[in-house]
């Protein structure tokens, strides 16, 4: 099967790190193989940004190094994932061929100086790339230490729009293909306004930047259209390591994380052999909670199965504001989280801190103190970890009772200007939900949109905004069937092409909730309402951001509105159905408190806690399951101690009698037989 890595030892959960050896000196490099030996590193991503030294000039190349260093991480037991080092090209390209950069909305071109200076659909580039991968293939696809290729690097990371000639010919490509006729692609541009009319594909240009904002169908197709253009060159660079090396599985580092925004993951993850992530805490309030988030949309798009976290931070990063360094206990629960929901690779950006370039600050397993320090002792002290979890390896995560939708299409569409409020925020919005089902201590899955629904006895659908009939018919055949739909403001508005549904909101989730909307009622900054639970102990919540004028035609109403403009209207309601199913709405943003009460409210008895009562909120729960046995990984939110009364044999983590301790900001993982 691709994607499993064999070895004298059976599965593991691999370790390691972006590995940079062309930054040191050779005898570095020894030093650095028997200081992996002790920190437990098992894999390393090598080759990421080598272009230039493996080409120096457009006839000359120089792999010999490249092979050098593979024979050492071989000899020292250390498995690579080999990149195709095409992330950024070298000067001598951009000097020769300033054709291959990319250009901004304003027609400014992005030069050289950075990385990722290169357009997604430049043939010249792709020429060039693919000779490169094409040499790499060929000299170490039988090495013994390759496990695995690693396409570019972060693909979309900086270059994910690019408004040049080249993108607007290969744009009109694709919409020829998506749209079939310049009729047609009138009719779903909506053209007629503002006499946008084209009579020529060739009269269609990229959304660049105009005097108001672009039509909006035709920036949301030029989202997707870029998204599937870095997929494309994915595809390109897969396809031909495929043809060379057939047994070599084949991934790219994904960025699920805060707000990359711009790569439709969710038509990326069938790619590649192996799904992987790249994440990186952007601190906060809930930094983990978001963490969490990311890791468990990365198992939704691996479909359960196991994934790798191909980058994340041993301690601070150089890019934020402040970069702040990794609190006690945070390392090891940044770790088991990932790993909780799926990850059987564990790997860092980088092995060895530079001390020149854009990252000398950016932390590694290695900080610039070396390895006489708590860092490097921290990561070899993880490194024991990850080894005594080699049983939780090739496990799949545990469906869910409950699971939170996520859709690429309706966040770029609410991310759009000229919309009844310019305050929403997709991404957060459905952080903010799964992070109340962890609040009342329930499982959740957070998968992509079009994810199979069967066995999740409740689906949330935050600001599922984009909605055509298809779409709409599951989530029908969902409630229909018995199971229970949570939907949110601003859900269901707009078809494929972000024409609105006519006829009242929420367009085509209107009949299924039951309710009709005629106007939105979104709220100004630092505005907010008071809502009363409709159950019998007068509870009050509190709303921001957005409400709706709902008319009640078939439903229950669950909570209304004290305050505001829609004061004594209906805010939060919920449709019955035959078979036992139900369809509710919630129509303004719950602070944290009042969405866990209003959870509570919706569970259905198939999405009872599986945490004893006082672990609930406190301890987020996820399971792994395979071969007649499932790992429950615990793992502390708060800063202090919690004890759990749970039965199992501790992986890792301490057992005191019945109870198992977790410390602050940290986790347990127990192997419970079915």
């Amino acid at each position: 099967m691709r994607g499993r890595i064999s070895s004298g030892r059976g599965a593991r959960i691999e370790y390691g790190a972006d590995y940079n050896p062309e930054q040191w000196p050779r005898e570095v490099w020894v030093r650095d193989v028997a200081l992996m030996r002790e920190a437990g590193v098992t894999i390393a991503t090598v080759g990421v940004f080598s272009w230039a030294l493996l080409q120096p000039a457009a006839d000359v190349w120089d792999l010999d190094w490249l092979g050098d260093v593979l024979d050492l991480l071989h000899d020292g037991g250390v498995a690579v994932d080999l990149a195709t080092a095409t992330a950024s090209p070298p000067p001598w390209l951009t000097t020769a061929h300033p054709e291959v950069l990319p250009v901004d909305e304003l027609g400014r071109t992005l030069w050289p100086g950075g990385r990722q200076h290169w357009r997604p659909t430049s043939p010249v580039f792709r020429r060039h790339a693919l000779e490169l991968v094409e040499r790499l293939a060929r000299r170490f696809g039988d090495h013994p230490a390759l496990v695995a290729w690693h396409v570019n690097n972060e693909l979309g990371c900086h270059n994910a729009h690019d408004y040049s000639d080249d993108a607007a010919a290969a744009f009109r490509v694709w919409l020829r293909e998506r749209h079939g006729s310049i009729a047609e692609l009138n009719a779903a541009w909506g053209t007629a306004f503002w006499s946008q009319s084209y009579g020529r594909w060739a009269e269609i240009l990229p959304p660049r930047l105009a005097g108001t904002p672009a039509n909006p169908t035709q920036q949301l197709d030029f989202a997707r259209f870029s998204s599937d253009a870095l997929r494309e060159h994915l595809r390109a660079e897969r396809d031909l390591l495929r043809a060379i090396t057939p047994d070599v599985p084949v991934t790219t580092n994904f960025m699920v994380m805060t707000e990359s925004s711009r790569m439709d993951y969710a038509s990326w993850a069938g790619e590649v052999d192996i799904v992987s992530n790249d994440h990186y805490v952007r601190p906060g309030r809930h930094e983990h909670d978001e963490l969490s988030f990311s890791a468990n949309l990365t198992g939704g798009l691996a479909g359960g199965r196991p994934w790798w976290l191909m980058e994340h931070s041993t301690s601070a990063v150089n890019w934020q504001e402040v970069n702040r360094a990794k609190r006690p206990g945070e390392l090891v629960r940044d770790v088991l989280t990932h790993v909780a929901h799926g990850a059987d690779a564990v790997c860092f950006f980088q092995w060895r801190q530079s001390t020149a370039g854009a990252e000398r600050f950016h932390s590694a397993m290695v900080p610039h103190a070396g390895p006489d320090s708590a860092v490097f002792r921290e990561v070899a002290a993880l490194g024991a970890t990850l080894d005594g979890l080699a049983p939780v390896a090739g496990s799949h995560r545990k469906r869910a009772p409950v699971a939170v939708l996520f859709d690429w299409d309706s966040w770029w569409a609410t991310s759009q200007e000229y919309l009844p409020s310019s305050r929403l925020e997709y991404r957060r919005h459905a952080v903010e939900w799964c992070t109340a089902f962890t609040d009342v201590g329930v499982r959740v899955d957070v998968l992509p949109a079009g994810a199979d629904l069967t066995g999740h006895a409740l689906v949330v659908a935050p600001m599922l905004h984009v909605m055509d009939t298809a779409r709409a018919r599951r989530l029908t055949d969902h409630v229909e069937g018995g199971g229970h739909l949570v939907a949110t403001y601003f859900s269901g508005i707009v078809d494929a092409n972000a024409h609105v549904h006519l006829g009242g909101y929420p367009g085509a989730l209107r009949d299924l909730l039951g309710i009709r909307i005629e106007e939105f009622t979104p709220l100004l900054d630092g505005e907010s309402v008071e809502l009363a639970a409709c159950d019998g102990a007068g509870t009050d919540w509190t709303g921001t951001v957005w409400t709706d004028r709902i008319d009640v035609v078939d439903a229950e109403v669950l909570a209304h509105y004290r305050t505001g403009a829609n004061a004594g209207r209906a805010a939060v309601t919920r449709r019955a159905v035959p078979g036992g199913g139900s369809a509710a709405w919630v129509s303004t943003q719950l602070d944290a408190v009042a969405l866990a009460a209003l959870v509570r409210l919706l569970l259905p008895p198939a999405a009872a806690s599986e945490l004893p009562t006082q672990a609930r909120g406190r301890v987020e729960l996820v399971v792994r399951s395979g071969d007649g046995v499932e790992f429950w990984f615990l793992v502390n939110r708060t800063t202090d101690p919690v004890d759990v009364e749970l039965a199992g044999d501790v992986l890792h983590g301490v057992r005191d009698g019945e109870l198992v301790r977790l410390g602050p900001r940290g986790g347990a993982v127990l192997r419970r037989a079915l």
